[in-house]
């Protein structure tokens, strides 16, 4: 009768370890079906869904936010914000990656971030409500014409540059045509063999008489791509030339003349201006360390008197 009980125990026992056992395999075995499935299912995937994962973190997520920012800043802008933002680019030499789009969305960036930096500074500072308000007022403000303050910093480098430039590339150009070479020729060697904006241009005007466009007309448009006087008048009298059939050489030379003439002029009233401009730190920076030093040991030496 024991022997009995224990044998029903025994196979009580080895029933419940392969019920078990079998309950696991099946769970195993569904767990590893589903892990395949699901690497079926991403291997089978559509090509929108891959293409879309392995897009670069730049056209994902950086251009759609250009493009809103862009959307927003044209509704900001006027109707002829485009027209404006190109001729600014112009007179900047038209900068690597800048364009229109560019600008106007940069703007958009800008105020966004300018209004996050605002609100940072003021928190970390502590500063008062009035005091934080005109803080993220500025920075909203600042980040908003940050883009265009750019421009107008390169243009302005740029025009400087040309200015001072110029007379160097006209004399080079002078003697080009004064030993036999003509006029184009006489560009490219100052395009071939001089560096900054004034080469820069005068290539682009090499590129568009080369694509067809008159001599007259890429002459105009190069002094239109820049605020230098000189420019302008130089284009102003190769087209007159041009025109009436004057000989090239003797018109450079008297532009050339005249540039060196303008530059020593320049040159002057900058030297000029030296004094007034120094009076300023001379007032609040030198002549109170003048006084410190003269009169603070007389200062000193009365005080012990007067003590």
């Amino acid at each position: 009768m024991v022997v009995l009980l224990l044998l029903g125990v025994v196979m009580i026992a080895a029933a419940l370890v392969l019920l078990a056992a079998a309950t696991t395999s099946d769970a195993e075995a569904s767990g590893v079906g589903r892990s395949l499935a699901v690497l079926q299912a991403m291997t089978d995937a559509p090509e929108e869904l891959t293409d879309e994962v392995d897009r670069p973190f730049s056209e994902r997520v950086l251009e759609p936010l250009q493009a809103r920012a862009l959307a927003v800043g044209r509704r900001l802008s006027g109707a002829d914000s485009a027209d404006r933002v190109r001729r600014k680019l112009d007179l900047a030499g038209n900068p690597r990656g800048w364009d229109v789009d560019r600008v106007v969305s940069g703007k958009v960036v800008g105020a966004v971030a300018g209004l996050v930096a605002g609100v940072v500074l003021a928190l970390l500072l502590g500063l008062s409500t009035p005091t934080f308000i005109v803080a993220v007022v500025a920075g909203l403000v600042l980040g908003f014409f940050s883009p265009g303050l750019y421009l107008y910093q390169k243009a302005y480098d740029r025009t400087q540059r040309i200015t001072r430039d110029l007379p160097d590339a006209i004399d080079l150009m002078t003697i080009s045509v004064e030993s036999g070479l003509g006029f184009d020729a006489a560009v490219q060697q100052v395009a071939r063999n001089t560096e900054g904006p004034v080469a820069e241009e005068f290539a682009r005007v090499l590129r568009e008489m080369q694509i067809g466009q008159g001599r007259s007309d890429a002459l105009r448009a190069m002094a239109e791509r820049t605020d230098v006087a000189d420019l302008k008048s130089f284009v102003s009298a190769m087209v007159q030339a041009d025109s009436f059939g004057i000989p090239v050489a003797q018109v450079l030379r008297i532009q050339a003349q005249e540039m060196r003439v303008k530059r020593r002029q320049r040159a002057e009233e900058k030297a000029q201006q030296v004094p007034v401009k120094i009076t300023v730190p001379l007032i609040f920076f030198i002549l109170p360390c003048l006084f410190v030093a003269v009169m603070g040991p007389a200062a000193i030496g009365i005080m012990d008197g007067l003590g």
